[in-house]
């Protein structure tokens, strides 16, 4: 695909090379009628089919605001402003662009010359002018022009490429993150319903914490695998209804360090997140949660975010030992582990964002929910 690419555009810039310069858009700025003439008769003469002419140098720069012209024929001594004051007006408008224009002049001071190219100026024509000098300088140009907008047509083309084979490469990883968060799903009392609100919940206070939107998007994903480690936890443990004794309990706590390993250490940042949140999630703020008992800072953002988001949506809903708690008992409960269990910070941003939480809630239902 990549060198059909190269072969394409290498065509594009030959055919433009070949093709389009007799088509280019020619303005000739010159007051004196004569030497106008002139230029329009050499230009014509050649098959040129699309010149204008202007003696107005304030004129200039609005005409090719409009037009975009391809060259302009400049000359340097004009009334009221000077070619050189048109040369760097045209500059100052045309930042980032190619501006193909040739000075017109009878001068041959040296310092009129670097000064004039050092305006912007690609080259010169002088006056008395020469018709083969003229159409060389100006096929050079023109050429020089129409490879220059071809090879930033081809940086573009291969940018989009580059961009469309990254998007189909992370939708790929996305696909498999939620494959894999289904597979959990299926092995766990809790429903998928669930997975999907503490995703969106997750990149909801993500944005609200001021991350950016490719941040929070990849929160979305990479949340959903937060229990994947389950898999990894016998079914008379983790189906089981009743209070786990503290060797269950022991197994049980092992699903972070098991999500880890089924996730894997791929460098890609959805990966690496996903990862991050599975092994982290169930630490605490102060220290007291597992498997590493790390508190504070040292626990990624995105585990803070995921461990409050999860926690959350766990107590607004039915489970097979419980009935789901009320929005006002579950936010006390929140309010009394800040500091504790929870970021201080985190649990503000959830309170504030009580009223959009409430609609995710809404939206994905547990009775509403259907695995895909």
């Amino acid at each position: 695909m990549g060198l059909d690419i190269e072969l394409d555009l290498t065509d594009l810039v030959m055919n433009s090379a070949l093709s389009d310069v007799k088509a280019a858009k020619i303005l000739i700025v010159e007051d004196d009628p004569l030497n106008a003439e002139l230029l329009s008769e050499i230009l014509d003469e050649e098959g040129y089919s699309n010149v204008s002419t202007l003696s107005d140098p304030y004129r200039v720069l609005p005409s090719h605001k409009k037009n975009k012209f391809d060259l302009i024929l400049l000359d340097i001594q004009l009334p009221g402003m000077s070619g050189i004051q048109v040369l760097e007006q045209l500059q100052r408008d045309s930042v980032d662009e190619f501006l193909p224009v040739i000075m017109l002049t009878a001068y041959n001071d040296r310092h009129i010359r670097k000064k004039v190219l050092e305006a912007g100026a690609r080259d010169f024509i002088s006056k008395p002018f020469e018709n083969w000098e003229v159409l060389l300088r100006i096929r050079n140009i023109l050429h020089t022009k129409f490879y220059y907008s071809q090879q930033i047509l081809r940086v573009d083309l291969m940018e989009n490429e580059v961009s469309r084979r990254t998007k189909e490469i992370r939708e790929t990883q996305f696909e498999i993150i939620q494959r894999l968060a289904v597979a959990g799903e299926l092995r766990d009392n809790e429903t998928g319903a669930h997975v999907k609100r503490m995703s969106h919940i997750c990149s909801l206070l993500a944005d609200k914490r001021g991350f950016s939107s490719d941040f929070s998007e990849l929160m979305l994903y990479a949340s959903a695998m937060h229990d994947v480690g389950k898999i990894g936890i016998p079914d008379s443990i983790l189906l089981k209804t009743k209070m786990l004794s503290p060797m269950e309990w022991e197994v049980m706590k092992q699903h972070p360090k098991i999500g880890a390993r089924i996730i894997g250490s791929h460098q890609s940042p959805l990966i690496s997140l996903a990862r991050e949140i599975s092994l982290f999630h169930h630490e605490k703020w102060d220290g007291s949660g597992y498997p590493h008992q790390i508190s504070g800072d040292k626990i990624p953002v995105s585990a803070r975010i995921a461990a409050i988001s999860d926690v959350f949506d766990a107590l607004t809903s039915d489970r097979p030992y419980k009935k789901a708690w009320s929005i006002e008992k579950s936010v006390k409960m929140i309010k009394e582990e800040s500091g504790k269990h929870f970021e201080p910070v985190m649990v503000n941003l959830l309170i504030e964002s009580l009223p959009e939480i409430i609609e995710i809630r809404e939206r994905y239902r547990d009775n509403d929910y259907y695995l895909h």
